[in-house]
């Protein structure tokens, strides 16, 4: 995958797209061939920061999580680097650009519990925006939202490809969404 480039992954149920996510990611081991990002290998220091996740179950908070919109981008700047340090003022720039970016500025004091699906996947994403990340993995974000709403995730993913430069790999069942949005399947 290139630099910019908005990549789709996709194929049925049980082919591997979620477990290679997690090998990139280095949670999972290859068994055969190796994964190397930016030159170097899954869970490198070389790579702090570097990649954003968004996992297929992130914004299913449980109900009894209270945390909000902006407590839950600020954990997208916290690394092994600066977790036992008060959050910069670059951090807090870097909170109100992400969400910004994706939307959500009027609830960045609402509970994540009362957003919509949409929303949520939203506020997930600005987390993986708040790490400055060059990368962002993204496993099926669109389950589970309305149409409006994933027409809107996939009109935020392309601009943050074009615009910011960002380099997306997204897997998904929906074979519509990546033809209308990624530069590949």
């Amino acid at each position: 995958i290139n630099h910019g480039e908005f990549v789709g992954l996709v194929g049925p149920n049980g082919s591997g797209k979620s477990t290679l996510l997690l090998a990139i990611l280095g949670i999972l081991k290859a068994q055969k061939g190796n994964v190397s990002i930016y030159g170097s290998q899954p869970m490198s220091r070389n790579l702090v920061g570097k990649i954003g996740w968004v996992s297929q179950a992130a914004s299913n908070l449980p109900q009894e999580i209270r945390i909000t919109v902006e407590e839950l981008v600020k954990l997208g700047t916290i690394n092994s680097k600066n977790m036992f340090f008060r959050t910069s003022k670059d951090a807090k720039n870097l909170i109100d650009k992400s969400i910004e970016m994706v939307g959500l500025v009027d609830q960045r004091k609402t509970d994540v519990s009362k957003l919509s699906g949409g929303q949520r996947q939203r506020a997930v994403i600005a987390r993986a925006l708040a790490s400055n990340a060059d990368l962002i993995l993204l496993d099926e974000p669109l389950v589970g939202i309305d149409r409006s709403a994933r027409n809107n995730l996939l009109k935020l993913l392309d601009d943050l490809c074009h615009n910011e430069g960002k380099t997306i790999l997204m897997v998904s069942h929906d074979l519509t969404a990546i033809r209308q949005t990624s530069h590949r399947m």
